[in-house]
């Protein structure tokens, strides 16, 4: 005869409750947690992906040597999507259900990460330092979703704000054809429309493609002082190419989701001159305490060329380490995103973060940067 005891039915009771808290929060053990991120690794916008993952390791790298965070070590799952929204949308279902990631990391793209927001709202999965600004992904607020960077429309602000300094009105406006293009466009027409001014011309292109020669056509017929361009790297640098060719004289400013690198490298001798806004420190010279630290993580992973895609992927990492370590010892997405919600005003040795209960958004950093001789950046 089986005599009942409560005391066993109570550990029994625990037993499947941690059992299953476990469940609903995988990628989480005693010694390890598991992240994923979704982003481009081949196609056009590839380099954006790679620098980002670059970063994140850096950083991760060196956490993991140092002993974790609570003891668990980091590590990263990266799954190309090819900066294509239906890819997005199955690399992100994968990282949840075949990866069983506990969190996702450093997303990269507008049209990507919306994509894959009801796969990461269906799960409650935090996404931390999406390499976007769009508004679509800040508005209505989302408490999955934490942003590192500034909006797009401070970056469009700090661009026409310039422009309209150096008494520049006629201002066109090139950009990709799908909701991160979009979104560029609403900022520029916002802040122009602050000044009671209206685009020159708005043009378009297909995204992963370099097809532009219409669009130039267009822009040219308005005679503009400068063009913003909202795209990637490819379309942007063989529009700047085929208007200097046409000897157009005018201004080229790029939003920071262009790859400043990569477009510096596309462009060669063509780039003298190509503005594009930042959202992360200046990252070549370490003139504060988190570049140093970039920069010394980055030479320590092997990697000596430095760059603002890495660098925002570097500052994800830091943000999401640091909202685990104020997690505590029992770490559930749940926990996470209080101990991210707990950051206000932190430091990070020159980049301020801070978020709220409903703010999501870290930071209104920016910065304009030029592309000198050699494609190396002045600010």
């Amino acid at each position: 005869m089986r005599i009942y005891q409560p005391w066993a039915a109570c550990a029994l009771l625990a037993g499947l409750f941690m059992t299953s808290g476990h469940a609903a929060d995988p990628g989480v053990t005693d010694k390890e947690i598991v992240v994923g991120q979704f982003a481009a690794q081949t196609g056009p916008a590839a380099e954006l992906g790679k620098r980002m993952q670059l970063g994140m390791l850096a950083h991760f790298n060196a956490v993991n040597a140092a002993g974790g965070v609570n003891g668990r070590s980091i590590r990263l799952v990266s799954r190309d999507d090819g900066y294509e929204p239906d890819k997005a949308a199955a690399a992100v279902k994968a990282l949840i259900e075949e990866d069983k990631v506990f969190a996702l990391v450093g997303s990269v793209g507008t049209p990507t990460t919306l994509a894959a927001v009801p796969a990461i709202n269906a799960a409650g999965i935090p996404l931390i330092g999406p390499f976007t600004g769009a508004q679509a992904l800040r508005e209505p607020f989302n408490r999955n979703l934490f942003h590192v960077r500034a909006s797009y429309f401070d970056e469009t602000e700090s661009i026409v704000q310039h422009l309209s300094t150096l008494g520049i009105k006629r201002i066109a406006v090139f950009y990709q054809n799908d909701s991160y293009g979009k979104a560029g466009l609403d900022g520029v027409t916002r802040a122009l429309a602050k000044r009671n001014l209206k685009p020159a011309a708005t043009v378009t292109v297909e995204r992963n493609t370099v097809d532009v020669a219409a669009a130039l056509a267009e822009i040219l017929k308005t005679s503009p002082e400068a063009v913003v361009q909202i795209s990637a790297y490819k379309s942007c640098a063989a529009l700047i190419k085929q208007a200097r060719t046409k000897g157009y004289g005018g201004q080229f400013f790029n939003v920071s989701f262009v790859g400043s690198t990569a477009l510096a490298a596309e462009l060669g001798d063509t780039g003298a001159g190509v503005t594009i806004s930042q959202v992360v420190p200046f990252p070549y010279t370490p003139s504060s305490a988190i570049v140093r630290e970039y920069q010394q993580r980055m030479t320590d992973a092997g990697n000596k060329d430095f760059d603002f895609s890495s660098m925002e992927g570097f500052l994800a990492a830091k943000v999401f380490v640091e909202g685990v370590r104020r997690a505590g010892k029992t770490l559930t997405r749940e926990s996470l995103v209080t101990g991210l919600e707990s950051m206000r005003e932190v430091n990070f040795g020159g980049f301020i973060v801070s978020y709220g209960p409903k703010d999501h958004e870290a930071s209104r950093y920016t910065d304009l940067t030029i592309i000198g001789r050699g494609g190396r950046f002045v600010r």
